[in-house]
């Protein structure tokens, strides 16, 4: 029997779920998008087996539908699953990073006899729309569900059945555990980072030369800011809460180190930086929200086409590359040319690629 899956929402997230569940036996992807664009790119770029103009007669006969909207789109969505002639026995499923709002919708839609799983799959690109998507976007990643309570164990087994093929690491939680945990992983993060880049571009107008020697540490470390900012906006209205507590907490620590700093005890500071270094280290890789890069730094010698032949060797062993970048200021990193990966695999490739040569010398991010 033929396993009907309908995603709404064609995007990065949408579309690389769709791919990747293609893999799965007896299953048939459908796929809409309230873009005439996105339907006709998804099509052309066979995301789902097919894509479809009717999305209220499309989920008459969905065994599953996977929302790969944003949350308050999903929201909109939701109230109007309300009206739709399902499926009896239909599960429905979000892939939005926030997840308090949403299941307080779901429990309305639990009282309308709909099951709905909560569902955030923690990766994603620096590029978005259909064309960014990808088979192997979520794998290895991890694939939050958060179920309602006392939530029928056969309907999360038959989507767990359906999302194993993301090859992501499945965990389960409560809506306000994730939240809570992303908030401090994720969301927070981003908010750090956009205001140190605030905090530069004040401090540019006294001294011009500062964002010109903004790169290293600082570009890593605010990397995230140059996320999509109505994505953000909307994360930060829907987890105001927890982010508010994350923000009072950073506050106190903030004040621990301006105490710190003005103890001016040798041996108190480096233990600070020590033991921060003692956790960072021993922090799991390749496990990260959102997108993750895997840099490698390159140290190359100053002559005409260096940078085509480190490209050229990689190309020649097949190794595909996401940006290409060479730091001018580089006090705090080993290598002036900064090559990143989509994965961990494809960067221990280069690096083994490069290493015949010896005129290069590399270091890890």
């Amino acid at each position: 029997m033929t396993r009907n899956v309908l995603v709404i929402g064609l995007g990065l997230i949408g579309g690389s779920i769709a791919l990747s569940c293609q893999k799965a036996p007896n299953t048939k992807m459908f796929g809409y998008d309230v873009y005439d664009k996105t339907r006709e790119q998804a099509s052309q770029l066979n995301i789902v087996h097919e894509v479809v103009e009717d999305i209220e007669e499309a989920a008459k006969s969905a065994d599953i539908i996977i929302f790969g909207t944003p949350v308050n789109a999903t929201l909109d969505w939701m109230e109007k699953l309300k009206s739709w002639p399902l499926k009896k026995g239909v599960i429905v499923t979000d892939t939005g990073s926030t997840k308090g709002m949403i299941m307080e919708k779901a429990a309305d839609l639990r009282s309308q006899g709909i099951t709905f799983i909560g569902g955030h799959p923690m990766a994603g690109s620096h590029k978005s729309g259909v064309q960014a998507a990808k088979a192997h976007l979520f794998e290895n990643a991890y694939y939050i569900l958060t179920p309602l309570n006392n939530e029928d164990g056969a309907a999360i087994e038959k989507l767990e059945d359906l999302l194993k093929f993301t090859l992501a690491r499945i965990v389960k939680l409560d809506a306000h555990e994730h939240d809570h945990m992303t908030a401090v992983v994720s969301h927070f993060p981003h908010i750090v980072a956009a205001s140190l880049v605030h905090q530069l571009n004040h401090e540019q107008q006294e001294y011009p030369l500062t964002s010109m020697l903004a790169a290293g540490g600082f570009r890593d470390v605010t990397r995230i800011a140059s996320s999509n900012p109505l994505m953000w906006k909307d994360i930060v209205l829907q987890n105001r809460e927890e982010l508010l507590r994350q923000l009072n907490a950073w506050q106190e620590e903030m004040d621990r180190v301006k105490t710190l700093i003005l103890s001016n005890n040798e041996q108190s500071i480096e233990h600070y930086f020590a033991s921060a270094k003692e956790v960072r280290d021993k922090l799991p890789v390749n496990t990260g929200a959102f997108y993750t890069t895997y840099d490698l730094y390159v140290d190359i010698p100053d002559y005409p086409g260096v940078i085509s032949e480190v490209t050229g060797y990689l190309a020649e062993e097949r190794i595909s590359i996401t940006n290409l970048r060479v730091v001018e200021a580089r006090e705090d990193v080993f290598g002036i040319l900064v090559i990143s990966f989509q994965n961990a695999k494809d960067r221990h490739k280069a690096e083994k690629c490069l290493s015949k040569r010896t005129i290069f010398e590399m270091y890890q991010s």
